[in-house]
């Protein structure tokens, strides 16, 4: 076992834990435990604090308030906790979406990715990096998009074949201001969330006039 910590988040680092021990532990536990990763016998448990929890807030506030103004129907998924028996992987994203499938899983109490889409958008916050590697997991899922921030750069991954590209916009929500949004990110420990959403929202009605 090892643990990382920061003043952003706390990561506890398991080798050798069997799929049925992760699988208890996420039907028992009510992620009272932290936010957990599973990558073929490795959990990471992730336990964020407040400049975490900000950050990955103030991604979410943004991206719906964008599909607010745009009118575009979404499904928030949040950290729902999304399994593959067959790859032996899960996890638990710090905000994930549903966009271009939002009316397949509209009523859905339920996930299951044997028969259902992956989100179609997952959020990452990473202050320290993951010793499990996500990209690669979130690959092996299908997901389209992928959003990091690691406190500084807000980083856009999409899904080519197996791998992510890095990307200048968004695929899965075209004309979301991405740099806008990386702007105010810096500007959140020196700035009221709701200045900033209110920043960004004028930007975007502004573009779409």
């Amino acid at each position: 076992m090892s643990t990382i910590s920061s003043f952003a988040e706390h990561r506890v680092l398991i080798d050798g834990v069997s799929w049925q021990t992760y699988s208890a532990l996420v039907d028992e536990s009510e992620h009272a435990s932290g936010r957990m990763t599973y990558d073929e016998g490795t959990l990471e448990i992730m336990c964020p604090a407040i400049p975490h929890e900000s950050s990955k807030s103030l991604i979410g506030r943004m991206i719906e308030r964008f599909t607010e103004i745009r009118q575009i129907d979404i499904r928030t998924s949040a950290s729902t906790t999304f399994r593959r028996n067959d790859l032996k992987r899960g996890f638990e994203a710090d905000e994930s979406y549903y966009i271009q499938n939002a009316e397949l899983i509209r009523g859905k109490r339920d996930i299951d990715l044997s028969i259902d889409p992956p989100p179609d958008l997952v959020i990452e916050v990473e202050i320290t990096r993951s010793a499990i590697n996500k990209l690669r997991m979130f690959a092996s899922m299908g997901i389209p998009e992928v959003w990091r921030y690691d406190g500084k750069v807000l980083w856009i991954g999409f899904l080519q074949s197996d791998r992510y590209s890095e990307s200048e916009v968004s695929h899965v929500l075209p004309g979301f201001p991405v740099r806008l949004a990386s702007e105010l990110l810096s500007q959140r420990f020196d700035v009221g969330e709701t200045e900033l959403i209110r920043k960004f929202a004028a930007e975007v009605n502004a573009s779409s006039i």
